[in-house]
């Protein structure tokens, strides 16, 4: 008779088991490593590099003011590099571990869900590139090359890039993950974090934080173009000079 009266479960949403074993405190650590450190060195990073808008100048002597902080290589590893890891590697394992359903359930949330797996892969890509080309490659930003000062060179290296079409729409690419990314993982926060609490709050909360993604872009965009503005032309061969040990016709 019980068995009679059971109901039936439709399979393909699997129920949410909050608290299992060890993922609760593991989601929650990801999601707060999300927004602090990983977003707050993103909003640096992205005001950072907006000097390059006024010039290589005014850029150099915020890449020298960076690289110049006490222990900076230390701060990176404990403050960016091992947070990234941990955010990006977890992120993909709960994104393999579940199963794509946008086709079978296109609700606003599932293509929000997806586009969030999506553009952290590509965002993931884009820093890991941006990182082996600005910190490995080439002259190095911290001390000194041939007797040059690497923050001089900073500006020079990353025109170096971004004037060769591919790897300026790469960036592009990039500083879109990025930003949308972080937006929404704001909104996400917020959510997971019982600090929107009801429909009419993360709706408004979702309004915001386009514009914040909106508000990324264009900064991002702006400074892109910087490296390409022709009264700025000529710091990439600076650096070519110093691959090429010829420092002393540097004027700096």
């Amino acid at each position: 008779m019980a068995a009679s009266a059971s109901t039936s479960v439709r399979r393909g949403v699997p129920p949410l088991r909050a608290g299992q074993g060890n993922s609760f405190l593991l989601r929650r650590l990801h999601s707060l490593s999300g927004i602090v450190p990983v977003g707050a060195f993103l909003v640096e990073h992205f005001v950072s590099n907006a000097f390059a808008t006024n010039g290589p100048h005014a850029y150099a002597e915020q890449v020298k003011f960076l690289t110049g902080l006490p222990f900076a290589t230390v701060l990176e590893w404990v403050g960016i590099y091992i947070p990234l890891l941990y955010h990006a590697i977890y992120g993909f394992y709960v994104w393999f571990r579940g199963e794509g359903n946008v086709t079978e359930y296109p609700w606003t949330g599932n293509w929000m869900y997806t586009a969030q797996r999506w553009t952290g892969l590509i965002a993931f890509i884009y820093i890991g590139w941006h990182v082996y080309t600005m910190r490995i490659l080439g002259p190095h930003l911290f001390g000194e090359t041939n007797g040059v000062p690497g923050y001089y060179l900073a500006f020079g290296k990353v025109q170096h890039e971004v004037v060769v079409t591919w790897a300026f729409l790469f960036y592009v690419v990039g500083i879109i993950a990025a930003s949308w990314h972080f937006a929404y993982g704001i909104w996400l926060f917020c959510a997971k974090w019982g600090i929107t609490v009801g429909e009419n709050a993360r709706r408004k909360l979702g309004y915001v934080c386009v514009l914040i993604a909106l508000a990324f872009m264009f900064t991002g965009f702006l400074t892109l173009w910087a490296f390409r503005m022709p009264k700025w032309q000529g710091e990439d061969q600076k650096v070519q000079q110093i691959e090429q040990h010829q420092p002393g016709q540097l004027n700096y």
